[in-house]
């Protein structure tokens, strides 16, 4: 007669692995009853006059009457006079020679924008201050026409 294929350690497997589905399942079962019925009163959120949320409905003594009129929503209108130079200024930050391309530092906005060397008219440094256009690129604001500010 042959001996039992079961060693001690797959009874030991198989225990543990029934002990974890009946723990998780009495788990289920206390979340379950513990559940509330999700209701919509539940749900809702108000927001008073101070713009904090609450869950109890405003106060509609405390209402003010708005006209539609005295609402304003605009855009900050720039003045038609003012003249857009394309051209910007900036100082390199980062210029690769060997695999050509690097970063401009915009000196009004402090924005970082991407440069290629294909894109130059003369050869750029690191904290050489250059002119140069701006325009989108594949992947965001690329240097054009860059030269060096003598």
């Amino acid at each position: 007669m042959g001996r039992s294929q079961e060693t001690f350690n797959k009874k030991e497997i198989r225990n543990k692995k029934e002990k974890k589905r009946k723990d998780k399942e009495v788990k289920r079962l206390a979340r379950k009853d513990n559940e509330k019925k999700g209701r919509l009163d539940d749900m809702i959120a108000y927001v008073d006059e101070n713009g904090m949320i609450t869950s109890t409905p405003p106060d509609i003594s405390k209402r003010k009457a708005i006209k539609a009129e005295d609402i304003e929503v605009s855009v900050i209108k720039r003045d038609p006079d003012e003249k857009f130079d394309p051209i910007r200024k900036g100082v390199v930050t980062f210029f690769n020679d060997s695999k050509g391309f690097g970063f401009i530092r915009d000196i009004e906005t402090n924005e970082s924008v991407f440069v290629h060397a294909n894109n130059l008219l003369e050869p750029i440094k690191e904290n050489n201050m250059v002119t140069f256009e701006k325009a989108m690129g594949q992947k965001g604001p690329t240097a054009i026409q860059v030269k060096l500010l003598k």
